[in-house]
């Protein structure tokens, strides 16, 4: 195809760029910070050192235009509650006393005060602060980091656009406080917080913003005609300043459908708009309104979610359709590059064949400048980009590393029995009883233990051949039997080997799985200070070898306990991993599934009464459309029924979800026919035990009691608070007391304590029981 030349020089940009660094300074900085080993100044030079490097990359690169606000200690929207002086009253103390320690202790809490609940960025692995909002709420303006972000990106001779969560998506996001009526809905407050938004617009149009963006991914959700009504009014008001800078409005993640014409006759300049994945209907729906005459267009064309290079030809086909659609387009990712790793040019150990087919953030913004350039000044401009994208496009499209005909094969002949188990709940219930002898509120915790510097150094020891794989595995097996007698002389029932041995619930599996890679550098934000290295699921998957059973059945040995298996979903292996884009993800998912089954059967055949399949990102990976919905929900739970299936009626199965909006998925739990279901609840104060009573949920449940990712050590009377709430709606037969998730990222002395009085609390409920 040939692009002719745009009428305007399309210029390249992008929302927001990975904030840890490429050795994850800001990680090591931030919990120095907290350990009492960095000073505050410490860490503001390595922030400042970090954004000034991050611009510079992408300046270098041939980005025009760097974002600014887009990095943060913890997370975007923390900051924002911070910009509107949304402090929750528990906090304000601590913000009053010591700004940053303030908020910190909003982000993780401290033995004094909870933290904000924290859940997950739309679909994605990254998790937000949740603001907590009140009729009584009073917003503030406190535009002092966005403001001195930009001044020191100007002063560094950058073109720069402050990038601001937008008042639509914070209040669609934000929750009611503690202690207000759960019917009330933040978005009232609009009125309130427009004026805010206003007073921080005048601030930085004052320190020198052209544009300023305001993120909206809300608005790709199905919304109301009331919230639609909202956001019209939002941007009319804001449009209808006289002190502002010119506005960019942005969505992402998916289409813009009822939203697209209200953004589009608002009185702003600009609309940032993906026109990847489920979002590529964004098209079609952009010419059917009419485009945006007189209006900046600020295309995503560039996947910002997933690794894999860019089809050239296939996105400057998309731009030049856009040419005739809006007064000037411009070429960006489809999203913050936040969720995608640095740099692909540091991995080393990745095949020479696959590392041409992928792009992370540095590749990403190489990419989107060449496409402008294309845009540009026309195909010709870009001739040996084209024909090296077309060459690497072809490899990964024959490669043989691709595809395995015996997997293929084995995916075509699952039945619908295969995801059935033998018995019905009802019948499978009794025989679990029977054979395991639990108690009334058996007690467990959620799989990992911590994670010790010694068990880091012995994984670095094993890979530097420091020591060989018998030193390495007497180093495991002694951390299993520490973790083993904890947990028998803790008092709890079901007992997990404590997983030293993983890296990682995902790569761990990922690295023993045929059709996955794994990286050495490709780090990505989760949440705060835990970065993850998502894998890359390149091939066909299949199970070579027991993953598992070697240490699950060692921890069996070592005590007459019951001792789970653990074993990471298929949804979450996919989530969680940067998926293949050349089949569709039920298909993926259906492989990853068989591979586990064989796991689960082998589990089983080696004596292990007790198997968890932990499902965390079943709710973060449902579309955001309800459309999409039932289809994505009969491969997902399809996928772990296959998975679970093979076993006996008296083998327990156990999945496990955590910080995620549960309510509208509770009939997919229901249909994933797991036994036991642990699930994240106490930030959210037993909120999802309601949730599955109200949906009459069958089978038994452990809603967390601990929230393992704040540093309080709860007491026995506060867990035992909890028990009693959770009893309110899930009978004594069916609830189980745990922690909110894995222990990995806690200390021992925490863990400790924390599990001695989860023990206590469960012993001190169950006393007051009628059947006890």
């Amino acid at each position: 195809m040939t692009a002719k030349p745009a009428a305007a020089a399309a210029r390249s940009t992008v929302h927001g760029y990975p904030r840890q660094g490429a050795h994850r300074e800001l990680k090591k900085a931030v919990e120095g910070y907290w350990k009492g080993r960095v000073t505050a100044d410490a860490l503001r030079r390595t922030a400042q050192d970090l954004r000034r490097a991050n611009w510079r990359q992408l300046a270098d690169a041939g980005i025009h235009e760097v974002p600014t606000g887009d990095f943060s200690y913890y997370d975007h929207v923390l900051d924002t509650s911070v910009m509107v002086g949304a402090v929750p009253d528990r906090h304000r103390a601590a913000v009053d006393a010591d700004a940053l320690d303030g908020y910190f202790a909003m982000a993780r809490g401290n033995q004094d005060v909870a933290p904000l609940e924290m859940t997950k960025w739309f679909d994605t692995n990254y998790h937000y602060l949740v603001p907590e909002l009140g009729p009584g709420t009073v917003f503030t303006a406190d535009s002092t980091k966005q403001v001195a972000e930009l001044t020191e990106a100007l002063a560094l001779g950058h073109r720069a656009r402050p990038v601001l969560v937008g008042p639509l998506t914070y209040l669609l996001l934000a929750k009611p406080a503690p202690g207000v009526a759960a019917d009330f809905e933040p978005l009232t407050l609009l009125d309130r917080l427009l004026p805010v938004y206003a007073e921080v617009l005048a601030d930085l149009r004052a320190a020198g913003a052209q544009w300023v963006q305001l993120d909206e991914p809300a608005l790709v959700q199905d919304r109301t005609p009331a919230e639609l009504n909202a956001a019209s009014r939002a941007y009319r008001d804001l449009g209808g300043l006289s002190d502002r800078p010119q506005l960019l409005v942005a969505s992402y993640f998916d289409r813009l459908g009822d939203a697209l014409p209200v953004l589009a006759r608002a009185p702003i300049e600009g609309l940032a708009m993906d026109f990847t994945g489920p979002a590529a209907a964004n098209l079609d729906a952009l010419a059917g309104v009419g485009g945006l005459p007189g209006k900046r267009l600020v295309a995503g064309v560039v996947d910002g979610r997933n690794i894999w290079i860019n089809d050239f030809e296939k996105s400057l086909g998309v731009l030049g359709t856009l040419l005739g659609l809006a007064d000037r387009v411009d070429v960006a990712a489809s999203c913050s590059l936040l969720h995608v790793p640095l740099d692909a040019a540091a991995e080393r150990d990745i095949n020479r064949e696959i590392l041409r087919w992928l792009a992370f953030a540095k590749q990403k913004t190489t990419e989107i400048v060449t496409l402008a350039k294309g845009l540009t000044q026309g195909t010709s401009a870009i001739t040996a980009e084209l024909a090296a994208n077309r060459a690497d496009l072809a490899s990964r499209a024959h490669s043989p590393i691709t595809r395995d005909p015996a997997v293929r094969a084995r995916v075509a002949a699952v039945t619908d029995a295969d995801g059935r188990r033998s018995a019905p709940y009802e019948e499978r219930a009794p025989a679990q009883r029977a054979h395991l002898g639990l108690p009334l509120l058996p007690t467990t915790t959620i799989g990992s233990f911590p994670q010790t510097a010694e068990l880091r150094t012995a994984r670095a020891d094993l890979r530097a051949g420091r020591i060989d794989a018998a030193g390495y595995e007497q180093r495991i097996e002694a951390e299993i039997r520490d973790v083993l007698a904890f947990q028998e002389k803790a008092g709890i029932d079901v007992l997990v080997h404590g997983e030293p041995e993983r890296n990682d619930m995902v790569q761990y599996f990922a690295e023993q799985l045929t059709g996955y890679l794994a990286t050495q550098h490709g780090w990505v934000q989760s949440y705060g200070t835990r970065y993850v290295r998502p894998p890359v699921l390149a091939g066909d998957i299949s199970r070579p070898e027991p993953m598992t059973v070697r240490w699950t059945s060692y921890a069996g040995s070592l005590t007459d306990r019951p001792v789970k298996g653990m074993l990471t979903g298929p949804v979450t292996m996919l989530a969680w991993s940067f998926v293949r884009d050349d089949q569709p993800l039920g298909d993926t998912a259906r492989q990853v599934a068989l591979a586990l089954r064989d796991e689960v059967n082998d589990l089983e055949a080696a004596g292990t009464s007790v198997i968890q399949v932990d499902e965390p990102a079943l709710r973060e990976t449902l579309p955001l459309r309800a459309d999409g919905h039932g289809a994505y929900l009969a491969w997902a739970t399809e996928s772990f029924r296959l998975s679970t299936s093979g076993v006996r009626a008296r083998t327990q199965i156990h999945t496990h979800m955590c910080y995620a909006e549960f309510g509208d998925i509770v009939q997919a739990i229901d249909d994933l026919d797991a036994d036991v279901i642990s699930l994240e609840a106490a930030r959210s104060h037993m909120q999802v035990a309601r949730e599955l009573a109200e949906h009459g949920y069958p089978r038994e449940a452990g809603p967390g009691v601990y929230d393992i990712h704040s540093p309080r050590i709860p007491s026995a009377e506060e867990a035992a608070a909890l028990l009693r709430k959770g009893l309110e709606a899930i009978p004594a037969d069916r609830l189980w007391v745990n922690p909110d998730c894995g222990l990995k990222t806690r200390g021992w002395p925490e863990t400790r304590a924390s599990l001695e009085n989860l023990v206590a609390a469960a012993r001190t409920v169950r006393s007051e029981l009628p059947e006890s």
